[in-house]
């Protein structure tokens, strides 16, 4: 099974691309926190990659801004090319099934209108602070 839940925050805007044929496609790079500090008593973070696509990528490119918290899920994709210098290079990326906007982006800018409410929820988050979360 190949199966990734992630929640982190954008650590750039959302990039959009559409293909040959109309497909819409969506390119962000996500902040994942480790769970154990380092030497220095910080967290560090890992920096992933994400490919959304079709409605999941307009809803990225339409609502997503850098520094957002975003909850994605998806699978792990491995991929190879061949550079210009002839070395053969892989790339490691997470193919989002499904991205959620969890709260609103660390900037002055209150960013672009909240997402849609989906049917049956109240629209309404609780702050929580990560810390407090059991599976840290």
């Amino acid at each position: 099974m190949n199966k990734v839940i992630l929640i982190g925050n954008l650590a750039s805007d959302p990039e959009a691309f559409e293909t040959q044929s109309g497909i819409a496609r969506s390119t962000f790079r996500l902040a994942v926190q480790r769970k154990y500090q380092n030497a220095e008593g910080r967290r560090d973070a890992d920096f992933l990659t994400i490919v959304a696509w079709r409605g999941t990528a307009d809803f990225c490119n339409s609502y997503l801004v850098k520094g957002r918290k975003v909850a994605v899920e998806g699978s792990i994709q491995v991929r190879s090319y061949d550079a210009q210098d002839g070395t053969k290079r892989w790339v490691t990326e997470i193919i989002a099934d499904s991205v959620e906007a969890l709260g609103r982006a660390r900037s002055e800018d209150p960013g672009p209108e909240e997402p849609p409410a989906r049917p049956g929820d109240s629209g309404q988050f609780e702050e929580v602070d990560d810390e407090e979360l059991p599976f840290n």
